[in-house]
């Protein structure tokens, strides 16, 4: 007879869809510290900069492509420099990219611990979420410098920017809750989300000023979420005000839905893909 104190893991035990989810995420918290800093360590671990290129990579990226499109198309934002404006949108769409690339893959690429050991899926995929997220908040600080050095300032909006952060985390994890789930049946759809965060990421204008966009395709870039997740950090980290109510809408909105749909999903296929893995 088992101890009292002993977990017993039920394979067929029926899960309450995102009731289940967030009390093994309690549960499991500090597992996903751990999985949090490793995905951090392990990143760089190899790096002569370790984490610093945290800082340096959106820096040297931001740097090409302000030369290519401040310099030779002479792209010129009204009321703010062009690095401040390039650099906040890049951070929002790295953000995105990194998290739902993480998170698509945590099934496949911790295989190995999920079919000898009983640990809740959702962990690593919520965990390389947060990772990006983490990268997302140490990659906030050249942005602030340089909105320093250019006279931009920091406004007291930027207390803010924790909001767009909390929902694109949910976007960003819900998008890849839905990858993860497919990424089992078929690997191939790993490549297709580059394709997908590439083209999505042209359709915001992080390195482009939206008012170069013909009248006819505005409706397009706008009915993107990312754009209002970029236009609402904007408006905290260096506007200093509030972007238009709508914008908080199709961010809430967005954050939510998909992250109940990715959750949903995950809770329904969970079993078929540790079994496939």
């Amino acid at each position: 007879m088992l101890p009292s104190s002993t977990a017993v893991y039920d394979s067929a035990q029926l899960r309450k869809p995102l009731l289940t989810e967030f009390r093994n995420l309690w549960e499991f918290r500090g597992l996903i510290r751990l999985l949090v800093g490793r995905d951090i360590t392990v990143r760089y671990k190899r790096s002569a900069l370790g984490v610093w290129w945290t800082l340096l990579n959106p820096l040297l990226t931001m740097s090409i492509l302000w030369i290519v499109f401040s310099q030779f198309f002479r792209f010129q934002i009204p009321d703010v420099p062009f690095a401040v404006y390039l650099l906040s949108g890049m951070l929002v769409i790295t953000l995105f990219a990194q998290g739902v690339n993480a998170t698509g893959a945590a099934m496949v690429n911790n295989a190995g611990v999920l079919s000898k050991v009983y640990v809740p899926p959702e962990v690593f995929a919520f965990s390389s979420g947060l990772a990006a997220a983490t990268n997302f908040i140490i990659a906030l600080i050249p942005l602030l410098l340089i909105q320093l050095g250019t006279g931009v300032g920091i406004p007291w909006t930027v207390v803010l920017v924790p909001i767009p952060l909390l929902f694109l985390l949910a976007f960003t994890v819900g998008v890849g809750l839905l990858i993860a789930a497919a990424a089992v049946y078929f690997y191939d759809v790993l490549d297709l989300t580059n394709v997908f965060i590439q083209l999505v990421s042209y359709l915001v204008p992080t390195f482009y000023p939206i008012s170069i966009v013909p009248a006819k395709f505005l409706w397009i870039i706008q009915s993107n979420p990312l754009y209002s997740f970029v236009k609402v950090f904007r408006g905290f980290v260096y506007e200093g005000g509030f972007a238009p109510w709508w914008n908080f809408v199709v961010m809430g909105l967005s954050g939510v839905l998909i992250l109940t749909l990715g959750v949903w999903v995950f809770s329904r296929s969970w079993k078929n893909l540790v079994v496939l893995l």
